[in-house]
């Protein structure tokens, strides 16, 4: 009696990687290849991407590289300046970037725009950018001082009063007028967030997306879908061939 027993449990004891009847079989081989085809699809497409890829440059980071020498050994005209400062408050203004990486951009941003300053009016844009950091966001008149002294300093770093930059970089100024200037750390945060690898993939628009960006974020999910309706369409096709009928 015991025997019996434990061959009508052999019966029923089912194996995805040992199969014992045709469907197991044919079922293991189908899950087999479809998720072979979903693995390929995903990380096959994120292999291409890594040998094609190539460093490629924004073109605040072309205009830096052109000024960066003159810079570092203090021999940078007024305007190689002003375009430091706009290649750096394009770095600035990317919502990725890290807080350290933004504190050595800031300071740096601060030293130059100073020595941007002609001495005779430097004393009113420290009032006017300490008026501004004493303010708090809803104070009554904080949007008029912050408008005021975005105003001021735009004419300094060569851009217009309503531009980004100009918005931008009075959030970074300081009164401190030996703000450190780390050259290697600059150096590695610009080539960090303005250099980025790119293909024919990564720059080719597919249905007003890039493609990689359309591949992984629709297409894949469009093809598991089709790889789910195409398992349960198979084993169908398959129990009938096999002649079993669902009751």
């Amino acid at each position: 009696m015991e025997n019996n027993n434990k061959i009508n449990q052999d019966n029923y004891h089912i194996s995805l990687f040992k199969p014992t009847t045709p469907l197991a079989k044919f079922n293991r081989n189908l899950i087999l290849t479809l998720v072979s085809i979903w693995a390929v699809a995903i990380f096959g497409f994120q292999i291409l991407l890594k040998i094609i890829e190539k460093p490629t440059p924004e073109e605040s980071y072309k205009q830096y590289e052109l000024v960066w020498d003159n810079l570092k050994s203090d021999k940078a005209s007024d305007a190689e300046k002003q375009v430091f400062l706009k290649s750096a408050l394009s770095v600035i203004g990317k919502v990725t970037i890290a807080e350290e990486d933004k504190t050595v951009l800031n300071n740096a941003v601060n030293k130059i725009t100073l020595e941007l300053v002609p001495q005779s009016e430097k004393n009113i844009l420290i009032s006017k950018i300490e008026n501004f950091n004493s303010k708090k966001i809803g104070d009554a008149d904080y949007q008029e001082i912050k408008k005021e002294l975005s105003m001021l300093v735009s004419q300094y770093i060569g851009v217009e009063p309503h531009t980004l930059e100009a918005k931008l970089i009075i959030f970074g100024l300081s009164t401190n007028e030996n703000s450190t200037f780390d050259n290697q750390k600059i150096e590695k945060i610009m080539s960090k967030y303005l250099i980025h690898n790119q293909s024919f993939l990564t720059d080719f628009n597919f249905l007003g997306f890039p493609f990689h960006y359309f591949y992984t974020a629709v297409f894949l999910l469009i093809l598991f879908v089709g790889l789910c309706l195409y398992y349960c369409v198979a084993i169908d096709i398959n129990l009938k061939k096999l002649g079993i009928k669902e009751e």
